[in-house]
């Protein structure tokens, strides 16, 4: 009903201080129509030190990460485990990532490579470009002057060598060595060292008899066990035969590093000439079958001796790679001698970054509790694409929001979630013109191998951009997901 004062009075206030805005009554509608009125924001990202992954797929930044300048303040860890199938992206990210930290002048990296391509380890390129022989550990080499690494190697404590040969002999064995099993080895062990011992000590006395010609390998500790010494039965009150039978099952793993199918890589000095202050340390282990033993045995060897002669309180950032990781993460024994690592290098600045194709090889495996305390370790983590089902029991394990469980199977290769200590982003990584012929690792299984550059180049490129265009496309539909049924506006 129409109010002549109510409207007087309106219009000579209106008259007097300008036209006043009326109350707007609340509007009802969806999650779907609001996100129009309401533009998304992006997380914000991790700094601006450090070194250049690509771009934030969401909202175009670039997205910059370096765990050393992270750690303390973002990151209560360096370490970092990249997940994904092959194919999509996970060995260039590796190489531009490690390629970028040699630009600083205090970064140092050692690599263990177990994939082959061409007769060589997929890193041979990028130590050529860096005029870096990479250390080959190949069994049909090393009676003709390969790469030798002494597990008894003087520069490693008595502790490390006496964990190391339990390591060695626990994953050739399948379970762990028992008392009487540890006894015979501690027994032979200390018998060996104590004759080089005593051999220095004859040598300085007499001044001018020269010291011994070589370092203790392992075929003395097989001698020693096979030829214990009474002195150590009788310390224990034990018969000597017994002695020899505890130590006959030690003896018989050991023999094989020693004249076995992997003889020569282990059993004599430490090669000399291996250069461990060069920026990158590249172990080629593309010849050793993956799925053998000799995998584990050999990856726990040189862990133990890279952290015994490598890693060293002189404030350099060291970065440790690991391909094919599930051989670490996946053994009991193997996997407690770099949690131990990890632990340790976490106070003289080393970042280890383990790459390991799906979760379920290791959170299922024989060493579930040791994987568990190293991806727990892992403060970072990098998902690229994967199965719904791998990447729901992935989400479950690392504890991704429920987006980014449900965009991993959509993922393009070059694309992939980062976790970063919960600041979950999704990363287009790029690669320079620069790098791409040094990480592009599929010659074998593709035809642009062939290709004159150009049109190799025009094909990466067209790659690239559908790509992108993919990623683009999942960022709208995110936008439009309705998260709820309704909300108010």
């Amino acid at each position: 009903m129409f109010d002549p004062l109510g409207a007087l009075t309106e219009a000579f206030t209106s008259f007097l201080y300008g036209k006043v805005e009326t109350t707007r009554l609340p509007v009802r509608t969806s999650t779907g129509q609001a996100q129009a009125v309401y533009l998304p924001t992006a997380a914000p990202g991790l700094g601006d030190s450090g070194v250049i992954i690509g771009r934030e797929v969401y909202s175009g930044k670039g997205y910059i990460y370096d765990p050393f300048q992270l750690y303390g303040q973002q990151l209560p860890a360096p370490h970092w485990l990249v997940l994904g199938e092959s194919g999509n992206g996970k060995s260039a990210l590796e190489k531009t990532y490690v390629l970028r930290q040699l630009r600083f002048r205090d970064r140092q990296v050692v690599v263990l490579d177990a994939q082959g391509e061409d007769g060589v380890g997929e890193w041979n390129l990028i130590a050529q470009e860096l005029g870096i022989t990479p250390i080959r550990l190949d069994p049909t080499a090393a009676l003709n002057g390969g790469i030798r690494l002494n597990p008894l190697d003087p520069s490693i404590t008595t502790t490390g060598q006496l964990a190391l040969l339990r390591t060695i002999i626990e994953v050739a064995m399948g379970r762990g060595l028992d008392e009487r099993a540890g006894f015979a080895l501690k027994v032979a062990h200390a018998a060996v060292l104590s004759q080089y011992e005593e051999a220095d000590a004859r040598a300085d006395e007499a001044g001018s008899t020269p010291r011994p010609a070589r370092q203790p390998v392992l075929s003395d500790i097989v001698e020693q066990l096979r030829h214990p010494e009474p002195a150590s039965a009788e310390a224990m009150n034990v018969d000597i035969d017994d002695v020899r039978a505890w130590g006959l099952d030690v003896a018989l793993v050991l023999d094989r590093l020693v004249d076995g199918d992997l003889r020569g890589m282990f059993d004599g000095p430490t090669t000399a000439g291996i250069d461990l202050d060069a920026p990158l340390i590249v172990f080629d282990l593309s010849h050793i079958d993956r799925n053998s033993i000799a995998m584990p045995i050999l990856m726990a060897i040189v862990g133990v001796w890279l952290e015994h002669t490598w890693i060293r309180p002189d404030r350099k950032k060291r970065i440790f790679l690991v391909e094919e990781a599930w051989h670490i993460i996946n053994s009991p024994f193997v996997a407690q001698l770099f949690q131990r690592l990890l632990k340790f290098g976490r106070r003289l600045g080393l970042s280890f970054v383990a790459v390991v194709h799906h979760l379920s090889d290791v959170v299922d495996g024989a060493a579930a509790r040791e994987a568990a305390a190293i991806l727990k370790m892992a403060s970072t983590r990098t998902i690229y694409a994967q199965k719904a089902d791998e990447a729901r029991a992935t989400g479950q394990v690392l504890g991704l929001p429920r987006w980014a469980v449900e965009i991993i199977p959509t993922l393009t290769p070059g694309i992939a979630v980062w976790d970063v200590n919960g600041n979950v982003q999704v990363v287009k990584h790029l690669i320079t013109e620069a790098e791409r012929p040094l990480v592009y690792t599929d010659r074998a299984m593709t035809e642009s191998a062939s290709l004159p550059t150009d049109e190799a180049r025009a094909l990466a490129l067209a790659a690239d951009a559908e790509a992108e265009a993919r990623a683009e496309a999942i960022a709208l539909e995110r936008q439009l997901r309705d998260e709820s049924s309704e909300t108010v506006a």
